[in-house]
């Protein structure tokens, strides 16, 4: 079996419990800041943000504004919101940056992958063909081509269009 490292995000992890406040509350509770936070959309339930820390260029994330990490606990007109915003962000995002595909998921527990297991949040990651390369294996480090300002007044402008 092959493995792919992703020694990059190890950046975020370092600083996880760190944190004194839950970003995702934070980014919810303060929509005043939301250029400064990566809020590209509010909804009535849930949020779409940028990820500060990517695995790719337009990484999403999509979360309710309550603070609640069981899955099983979230209401169903909550999860269907958020289910109807993954689906906006894909269709921004192919508007702005035309990937060739998405991976799309949650992780439920810090065994599962989750850097913050308290509040859920469903990742929309863009990929295109040739995504992979050797640099986070060899050189650990990921290279993400393009300003993170930049791309959120792309996604938030295509966000706009598409809805």
């Amino acid at each position: 079996m092959e493995r792919l490292y992703s020694p990059w995000r190890s950046q975020y992890i370092e600083t996880y419990d760190k944190m004194e406040d839950c970003f995702l509350c934070a980014a919810a509770k303060n929509k005043d800041e939301d250029e400064k936070r990566l809020v590209v959309y509010r909804g009535e339930n849930a949020f779409i943000i940028m990820n500060l820390y990517p695995y790719n260029a337009g990484h999403l994330m999509v979360a309710p504004y309550q603070h609640i990490g069981d899955f099983i606990q979230v209401e169903d007109e909550v999860l269907c919101e958020i289910s109807r915003l993954t689906k906006l962000g894909i269709k921004a995002l192919r508007k702005a940056l035309k990937p060739d595909g998405f991976n799309l998921g949650y992780n439920l527990g810090r065994v599962a992958g989750a850097g913050l297991e308290s509040h859920l949040h469903n990742h929309i990651v863009p990929r295109w063909n040739g995504d992979t390369n050797f640099m986070p294996v060899i050189g650990e480090v990921k290279v993400i081509s393009q300003d993170l300002k930049e791309l959120y007044y792309k996604i938030k402008e295509a966000i706009e269009n598409v809805e």
